[in-house]
């Protein structure tokens, strides 16, 4: 399965899961990802450089990684678990791993910042974080 589409449908399904009332039901798949994740230099001027981060930021950054691993397990049949941590101003690391590998990490500074510029730059990304994954455990699964 081609990694790209494989990592969009798995954090479209992650979303979209949360939503316990229906509100974002009427919304195409594509909005829904532009409305959370995306941001234009634009947007960026807007935002504060120094700025306490909310907790749904923090939930939102955390679907990227929780899709990583959710679309690692469907293409492998392996387990991941996903680990963050983030202070208040946005300072952290996440950190996706499975069996004794991190097969993806990243660490964050002004994450209330944290955006991609276009619907295509998060799906590259995306494919990019599941590929990485998928090479650094064959590289490492019988040491």
């Amino acid at each position: 399965m081609d990694a790209k589409k494989l990592f969009i449908d798995t954090l479209i399904g992650q979303i979209r899961a949360l939503d316990q009332f229906g509100t974002w039901a009427n919304k195409s798949d594509k909005d829904l990802i532009e409305e959370k994740y995306i941001k234009t230099k634009e947007d960026l001027k807007n935002i504060p450089i120094i700025a306490d981060i909310d907790e749904m930021q923090i939930k939102d950054i955390r679907l990227i990684y929780q899709a990583v691993a959710l679309a690692f397990e469907k293409l492998t049949g392996i387990m991941c678990s996903v680990v963050m941590e983030m202070s208040h101003e946005g300072f952290g690391r996440v950190v996706v791993f499975t069996d004794k590998i991190v097969i993806c990490e990243k660490f964050f500074k002004d994450a209330h910042r944290f955006s991609f510029r276009t619907y295509e730059d998060l799906e590259k990304e995306g494919e990019k974080y599941l590929n990485n994954a998928q090479e650094t455990y064959n590289k490492y699964k019988n040491v």
